[in-house]
């Protein structure tokens, strides 16, 4: 192989990955979730050691605050259902995962659409490019015609919780 080949193929195998990578990674989680792992749990996409990877620092940081309070208070956290779903269950069936608002500036949008129970659903991710690479930086579902970001729910405040300098009666 000439030497300009190969030095061609180099260069597209470390092309860099586009705003919607971190998405199509999270689905392939969420589905090997769904599918079971022969009794050894899958963390969500958004737990450790996912979140790290696939999520901005600043949403990563707050679905870890949320995993904290569900510990410390031993409650359910701001987020009533699986934000890759937009449901407490689900299934992943044709799954479409497409840049919807083409990256400029450092953000772009992408959305995966698939099928839940013979329903359409569609979720919408925000992302950002931190540290030379793209990541999941807000998820907004769509309930009844109403768009719910993630982010907004997590930034709520909670009751307890060590970060909130206030400890938790269990």
């Amino acid at each position: 192989m000439p030497a300009l080949a190969i030095a061609a193929c180099g260069a597209a195998l470390a092309a860099p990955a586009g705003p919607e990578t971190p998405v199509r990674e999270a689905y392939a989680i969420t589905s090997r979730q769904l599918a079971g792992s022969g009794g050894k749990p899958v963390a969500a996409p958004w737990q450790k050691p996912h979140r790290d990877r696939l999520m901005s620092r600043a949403l990563a940081g707050m679905f870890a605050r949320d995993e904290l309070y569900q510990d410390e208070a031993g409650e359910m956290g701001h987020l009533g259902a699986d934000p890759f779903l937009s449901g407490q269950d689900g299934e992943i069936k044709n799954l479409k995962v497409s840049v919807t608002s083409p990256p400029a500036g450092g953000k772009a949008q992408v959305t995966a659409s698939f099928r839940s129970f013979k329903q359409p659903v569609s979720v919408r991710f925000r992302m950002v490019e931190e540290g030379g690479a793209w990541k999941i930086d807000d998820i907004v579902n769509r309930v009844e015609g109403q768009d719910y970001a993630v982010r907004d729910l997590l930034s709520q405040p909670y009751e307890c919780g060590s970060f909130m300098k206030k400890p938790c009666k269990r």
